[in-house]
């Protein structure tokens, strides 16, 4: 399956924002972006403004790069939304945030959600007891995520048990106890990814 290989400090610098894409060197002096805050390429200081298609573009390659989504995974998802009820861009933000690797890194068990999907793509989780390598499975409400038996004796996860992260309102769990559960499906209002969704939608109403 194609993914992205490049440099991921180049995402931030592109989008213009910090999104956070390798975990704990984004909050020290070695960020990139915050050496270098400016668009990469010869030039990238001397970007023109955007247009209304452009900023709507930019707004779709961001959320894009933030849950680490292809183009056509990311069109699929918006397809679905649009079938739901309730509002597409709210519901596009929800069924990105209940993708399996987002809900193992909003629970610790990961420092950024590329490092989260490659340790649910090498089986280290289970859902409801059964074993899930499939990063964009999604999950819903109710449903246990938890660590692996033989997986818990790794560094990696003890790291993540000493040092555990507030989780948001929908999810409740321990890293300690490796586990965690999902207690209702996300509102707008518990999704912090600097996104705005309506510039997403007005792109595909195109």
């Amino acid at each position: 399956m194609a993914r992205y290989t490049g440099a991921e400090c180049r995402i931030c610098r592109r989008e213009g924002l910090k999104l956070f894409l390798k975990g704990d060197r984004c909050y020290t002096d070695k960020c990139a972006f915050s050496r270098r805050g400016y668009a990469p390429g010869q030039h990238g200081q001397g970007r023109k403004k955007l247009s209304n298609y452009g900023l709507q573009l930019r707004e779709k390659q961001k959320a894009r790069k933030i849950y680490g989504v292809l183009e056509g995974q990311f069109r699929k998802y918006y397809e679905r939304a649009e079938r739901m009820r309730g509002i597409s861009g709210e519901n596009l933000l929800k069924l990105l945030e209940l993708r399996l690797d987002n809900v193992v890194y909003r629970l610790g068990f990961g420092g950024s959600r590329s490092e989260a999907r490659q340790l649910v793509t090498h089986g280290h989780f289970l859902v409801n007891g059964k074993k899930v390598d499939i990063c964009s499975y999604t999950v819903s409400a109710n449903d246990v995520i938890t660590v692996r038996e033989k997986s818990r004796a790794s560094e990696k996860f003890k790291t993540f048990a000493e040092n555990p992260k507030t989780l948001p309102a929908w999810l409740e769990g321990s890293t300690e106890n490796f586990e965690g559960k999902v207690v209702r499906e996300p509102s707008r209002e518990d999704i912090d990814v600097p996104v705005n969704e309506t510039l997403i939608v007005e792109l595909y109403s195109k």
